[in-house]
């Protein structure tokens, strides 16, 4: 359930929720550690009543500007996502993919196997069922915060980071790799990208991932490659992983990027426009002397 800015009540002390909208769910009392005596109650924009495996939750949107000044640190990454590993920048250093789903997949068969032998309509099979989701629902946030920590270390660790803007919807459509990637949740990582670039004021750009892994960093001729071959050798002597000559090429064709010029972030780097941005933290456009280092 929604609500708006009607429909609902908080009590003095901000520990007991009313709902008194035609939906007459009456009057519940707030567990958590957020102290919502810290905002108004005008400021709260919206209220949802959401149910997970785990119990009901209450989440309160609040109208709030959220910057956070940083140092330049000088440096500019590309990043390339894979499934060997979570990601590869441009510098070589590469994430593990923690697979949380590939080692629950055990426990997730044996519970799943409890809730076949119950008996359909029993207190027992609905019992298992609630089991079968909790763990479901633990999987998933593994993901989240190993998604949301991995983006906030990388937006400190640089002024600018382009990343490759993946289809994953039409990616799953591919049987024998859809569970790895619905496990690896590229989406929600590139989504908290974004959102801790404009509270950090770092510069983001998502980039088209077309021929990142074919191109050679070097002399940019194309150098095809199946999945398998994880070594990047070209007949102009450039040899290196595959996934950092890709996440090269991201970077590369982030500075080429129309958004190079043409977008705005708030935050430590003010208001300017990226070029503006990368002048005042001393970085190059060129990326050249990089690649062949």
């Amino acid at each position: 359930m929604e609500y708006k800015t009607t429909g609902w009540k908080l009590s003095k002390d901000r520990r007991f929720l009313t709902l008194i909208d035609t939906f007459d769910a009456g009057k519940f009392k707030l567990i958590g550690s957020r102290d919502l005596n810290f905002y108004q109650v005008a400021e709260i924009k919206r209220l949802r009543v959401v149910r997970r495996a785990d119990g009901y939750y209450v989440q309160f949107c609040v109208a709030a500007e959220r910057t956070v000044e940083l140092t330049p640190t000088g440096k500019m990454l590309g990043i390339d996502m894979g499934l060997e590993s979570f990601y590869t920048d441009s510098q070589g250093e590469k994430v593990e993919n923690p697979r949380f789903l590939k080692r629950a997949e055990q426990s997730l068969k044996r519970l799943q196997r409890r809730v076949s032998k119950k008996q359909k309509g029993s207190k027992n099979r609905i019992k298992a069922i609630k089991r079968l989701a909790r763990k479901h629902l633990k999987v998933s946030r593994q993901r989240k915060d190993h998604a949301v920590k991995a983006a906030r270390a990388l937006i400190l660790s640089s002024d600018v980071v382009v990343y490759e803007k993946l289809q994953v919807r039409n990616m799953v459509r591919n049987h024998c790799l859809a569970k790895s990637i619905s496990d690896v949740s590229w989406s929600i990582f590139t989504g908290w990208v974004d959102y801790l670039g404009k509270v950090f004021g770092r510069i983001t750009i998502a980039v088209d991932p077309a021929y990142t892994s074919q191109e050679c960093p070097k002399c940019h001729a194309l150098v095809k490659k199946s999945l398998s071959t994880r070594t990047h050798v070209c007949r102009c002597g450039c040899v290196m992983d595959r996934d950092e000559a890709a996440a090269l090429n991201i970077l590369q064709k982030g500075i080429h990027s129309p958004l190079w010029g043409l977008k705005t972030y708030p935050g430590a780097l003010g208001n300017a426009t990226l070029m503006e941005s990368l002048a005042a933290t001393g970085l190059s456009a060129s990326l050249s002397q990089q690649a062949i280092s």
